[in-house]
């Protein structure tokens, strides 16, 4: 075979043949439609992040009672009056009020002994999801026993950052579910557990007025974590560990 026969041959032999590419096609045809099966199952972004931001706000506060040696807690909106469609979706940290007046006692516990301190707003927090939604029916205080509901506070607990009473215009002036921690961190309600869900509701109302309800889309997506005795927290592994009665979850129910 001569120099130009080699080149022709070789010249002809540069690409993939039409079996080629078809089997090519084919592997991406198969890995597209796996893909698209994947991410249609997949669903929880709403949840899996709302859990996620809920979590780093609860370090957030185990941190924050530590570092400023007071008590500290997170504040779930249940009622918002100037913002009803961040209830149950907005979540705060906020610490006990501290003393402002000039002398030894400032910046420390306003009322060190009070069983029921003010608490004053330390961040903005975070925002649930669009679709996410704090539930009061799945969260409890004892979640191994499923019992007691998490307690809730009024506003007249609530300061600002300057230390003042909320305004009437604020937009955290409302009710809210609390979970509280004492100065070195530890949880007041050990095995306390934090559940959202997916659904839907009416946002221009309050969610005691509108509470949210489950969605056929998310009958089943439920997550969130239990609050340990030194504010660690453990997330749920499958909706079934939230509460076995998710399995049959229909749409339309509160929770």
């Amino acid at each position: 075979m001569n120099p130009e026969q080699i080149f022709e041959s070789k010249r002809h032999r540069v690409g993939f043949t039409l079996v080629e590419m078809l089997v090519v096609i084919a592997i991406m045809s198969i890995l597209m439609t796996a893909g698209a099966i994947g991410l249609g199952g997949m669903g929880g972004k709403g949840v899996s992040s709302g859990v996620a931001s809920a979590e780093s706000l609860f370090d957030e506060a185990r941190a924050t009672a530590v570092g400023k040696n007071l008590r500290s807690c997170i504040l779930v909106a249940k009622t918002l009056t100037n913002n009803k469609g961040d209830d149950l979706r907005r979540v705060i940290v906020a610490y006990e009020e501290t003393d402002r007046t000039a002398g030894i006692n400032f910046g420390k516990a306003k009322n060190p002994t009070s069983l029921t301190p003010n608490w004053e707003i330390s961040s903005r927090g975070v925002v649930l999801p669009d679709q996410t939604f704090f539930s009061k029916k799945y969260s409890k205080k004892d979640h191994a026993a499923r019992t007691g509901d998490i307690e809730d506070i009024s506003d007249s607990r609530i300061v600002d950052a300057n230390g003042a009473a909320l305004k009437a215009t604020s937009p955290y002036k409302g009710s809210y579910y609390i979970y509280e921690f004492n100065s070195e961190g530890i949880c007041k309600t050990p095995g306390a557990s934090f559940v959202v869900g997916s659904g839907a509701r009416n946002l221009s109302k309050s969610s005691t007025e509108q509470p949210p309800k489950v969605t056929s889309a998310g009958k089943r997506d439920f997550g969130g974590f239990v609050v340990w005795r030194n504010g660690r927290t453990s997330v749920f592994r499958s909706p079934e560990q939230v509460a076995s009665e998710i399995k049959t979850l229909e749409a339309g129910k509160e929770f």
